[in-house]
């Protein structure tokens, strides 16, 4: 599938595997995806949250919401409110876990002081997922390669803390894909 990704997107997932690696992460996530088209410029991607109102300059919220989220182990809001309901307070756990254990015991990364092993981190299921959904979102689309467009479509198409985040910036499955596919000026490049 790999040799289908553009350019753009073939960088979205070197960036991934880097975000993780020096987070001190193991297995590449969803999040970490995002945080790599964070980093873009130039691209169909960037375009689209340029568009709906997410410039460059602009993202460093984003990346600070992934990594409350991360915090929490990877819940989203809804996952937090859902155990709410059931007397499950998360911010207390965290808080209790990160007083014996250090801030961002929860995150999944690596606390043996930074150090990097030979091994490169792998992609977890989540990440698979996003990345075969590009795939199904290229296809639909009848567009012949993967872009890092459709790396970003994925990740508003599922649950979890990127989708959520996006949509707190006012970037959709749906709002993305009008920037993306509809006629006329809007439509990427």
């Amino acid at each position: 599938m790999f040799e289908r990704f553009t350019k753009d997107a073939k960088e979205v997932v070197r960036g991934a595997v880097a975000h993780c690696g020096n987070a001190g992460g193991r297995t590449v996530g969803p999040e970490h995806l995002l945080l790599a088209l964070l980093d873009r410029e130039a691209s169909r991607g960037s375009f689209a949250m340029a568009v709906l109102g997410l410039p460059a300059e602009r993202r460093e919220p984003v990346r600070e919401a992934l990594d409350e989220a991360r915090r929490r182990a990877g819940l989203s809001r809804a996952d937090t409110d859902a155990l709410a309901d059931l007397g499950i307070d998360v911010s207390a756990i965290v808080s209790r876990v990160e007083e014996a254990h250090g801030v961002g015991a929860m995150s999944g990364d690596r606390r043996d002081g930074g150090r990097r092993t030979a091994r490169r981190p792998g992609f977890g299921r989540d990440a698979k997922d996003v990345l075969e959904k590009s795939l199904r979102i290229a296809l639909a689309h009848r567009d012949r390669h993967i872009g890092d467009e459709h790396l970003l479509l994925a990740l508003t198409a599922r649950p979890g803390p990127p989708a959520e985040v996006l949509a707190d910036h006012g970037i959709t499955h749906a709002t993305l894909t009008r920037v993306l596919y509809a006629g006329g000026e809007a439509q990427a490049g």
